[in-house]
């Protein structure tokens, strides 16, 4: 499935990175474990499983070398664990690990495990692991436990094998994306990066997004109205969730990650900016919606106890074209994750269908035409 600029529409004027990626900040790696299976319900079989888990390297060596990180809530009906640490300390120690609501106890004892056997001293000098979740349940079957202990093992070495890959990820219906809904579409994973001049340095600033929001009258693509001028949604599947006959307003998970020398408290910051970027496409933050963002520095390290590594910080007025660059970044991830994505059919009949079609692409191309800078 194509990307949103494979069809033309640029969002934004600063410059794009080799892959429009996280892949493009140096030593940061992207993995997926998909969860697909059709079988019997519940207890003769597991259900209909549409999801995953989707696993963000930062740095291999995180736990000795910990990075800034700071976090910020848009709407807090969702669950992140490691952001109140680094609320408290600025740093984070682990991969991103991301999956899907009642799967996010799986995966953090998972991402403990991993941890216990690459760096044994996590035993005494604890380790809080970031994982982070949406709701899947419109397409994935949640009475069952979907995924195993080596789905999240899978996806973390997926991660680490695509570290300096020159290729895309896969976006869409992959890994932790593979049951989520965006605007009443499908959804799922999305990425983007910027490049931009910080003073005499260049830095890459890059967006990854988990997209489960929004509803589609709301659909904005590239300042097009695109979902109030398709008019109302046509019910698909059933109408256990909420009675509506469409998937519910959900959430989205926006991680942040550059290659500058970013402090926790610029961290946040920059992690603030995501909801810019997801307003941009038509996100409100409904009620039960849980937009929670993370931000991650690469280029100052810390130590155990905290000390930086002493390398001059990016902050101030300085951080404007980083901001810039997470709101574009921001914007077009939401994009990538719904046209990199087919139609998918789950439990119960519940579709949620792509935005790739010849009629949304008409109303992009049409409505664009003189739109938007």
């Amino acid at each position: 499935m194509p990307r949103a600029r494979d069809l033309g529409i640029v969002i934004g004027a600063l410059p794009t990175g080799p892959t429009n990626s996280v892949l493009d900040v140096p030593g940061v790696g992207l993995g997926h474990t998909t969860v697909h299976r059709d079988e019997p319900d519940p207890p003769a079989g597991r259900g209909v499983a549409r999801t995953g888990v989707t696993v963000l390297v930062l740095a291999e060596d995180a736990f000795s070398r910990p990075l800034p990180a700071g976090g910020a809530v848009l709407n807090g009906a969702g669950e992140c664990t490691g952001f109140i640490t680094a609320a408290e300390w600025g740093s984070a120690e682990t991969p991103v690990y991301l999956t899907s609501t009642l799967q996010l106890g799986r995966v953090y004892d998972s991402a403990c495990r991993i941890e216990l056997e690459h760096n044994s001293s996590s035993a005494t000098d604890f380790v809080i692991p970031v994982v982070a979740e949406c709701d899947d349940s419109w397409l994935n079957d949640a009475r069952r436990m979907q995924v195993e202990h080596e789905d999240v093992v899978a996806a973390w070495q997926a991660a680490l094998a695509a570290r300096g890959s020159q290729t895309p990820p896969d976006e869409g219906a992959v890994g932790s994306g593979t049951g989520m809904s965006c605007f009443d579409f499908k959804g799922g994973i999305g990425t983007a990066s910027r490049v931009v001049q910080v003073g005499e340095a260049e830095h890459t600033v890059a967006v990854l997004l988990m997209t489960n929001f929004g509803s589609r009258e709301e659909c904005i693509v590239n300042g097009v109205p695109v979902g109030r001028r398709l008019g109302p949604v046509v019910s698909t599947g059933s109408t256990d969730a909420g009675g509506v006959g469409k998937a519910p307003a959900g959430s989205c998970i926006g991680i942040v990650v550059t290659d500058a020398a970013v402090d926790g408290a610029s961290c946040a910051r920059l992690a603030r900016r995501v909801g810019l970027g997801l307003a941009r496409a038509g996100s409100v933050a409904h009620h039960g919606s849980g937009e929670i963002f993370m931000a991650f520095g690469t280029g100052l390290r810390l130590d155990r106890d905290g000390r930086p590594d002493g390398t001059p910080v990016v902050t101030g007025r300085a951080l404007d074209p980083l901001f810039a660059a997470v709101v574009e970044a921001s914007e077009e991830a939401v994009l990538n994750s719904m046209f990199a994505a087919p139609t998918v059919v789950g439990r119960a009949g519940n579709t949620s269908p792509t935005i790739h079609t010849p009629e949304i692409l008409e109303l992009v191309s049409t409505g664009s035409k003189g739109g938007r800078p």
